[in-house]
């Protein structure tokens, strides 16, 4: 296996640790960040998501940089993504911090766009990450990191961040979805 892809699953690998920190009370006491006061252990959990949200970008420079793209980085590296923020939004929702409603719309979208990718691959097409597409997941973190971390910098002036960054994700994630199929709605035509 391939550095590539090591960290990958590395970033598979952090979701239950993640997980754990989240939602198993642990009582380690509080951490007071500019403007919020965490749990420790939800503060822990948040910088896990955060460093494995950046082994996306880590994974895939060095899978550039070094030929080092595989079939299996291919299939596990998005993968690793949808899980690693699907698992964030449902406990944002166990939490109370993200409606339900948004994370369903997200999470649905990605399974959309899956199921979109595994036609295409079984007609032969690949369908890359498009820059909307990056966008789109870039905004995502964003928004998790700032919800699980309290809206950190924001908070003490009273500015919802957080929030808004969660509505732009949401935009950016319908946005990309509707353009994926859009541009790949030649494989219905004869189907329907």
């Amino acid at each position: 296996m391939n550095l590539p892809n090591k960290i990958t699953v590395s970033r598979i690998i952090l979701i239950p640790v993640f997980l754990i920190l989240m939602l198993i009370p642990f009582n380690w006491g509080t951490v007071k960040l500019p403007g919020t006061e965490l749990e420790t252990a939800h503060f822990i959990g948040a910088l896990i998501f955060i460093f494995a949200s950046v082994t996306d970008w880590v994974d895939g420079y060095f899978a550039r940089k070094y030929s080092l793209v595989t079939n299996f980085g291919k299939f596990l590296d998005p993968l690793a993504d949808k899980l690693l923020v699907s698992a964030a939004l449902i406990v944002l929702v166990e939490m109370q911090l993200a409606p339900s409603w948004i994370v369903i719309i997200i999470i649905s979208r990605e399974f959309a766009v899956t199921g979109l990718r595994l036609v295409l691959a079984g007609s032969g097409e690949v369908v890359a990450a498009n820059m909307l597409g990056k966008i789109k997941t870039w905004t995502q973190i964003i928004a998790v990191s700032s919800l699980l971390l309290g809206n950190i910098f924001f908070e003490a002036i009273g500015f919802p961040f957080a929030d808004i960054a969660l509505w732009v994700a949401l935009f950016f994630t319908v946005w990309s979805g509707l353009e994926y199929f859009q541009k790949n709605r030649a494989v219905f035509k004869n189907s329907i």
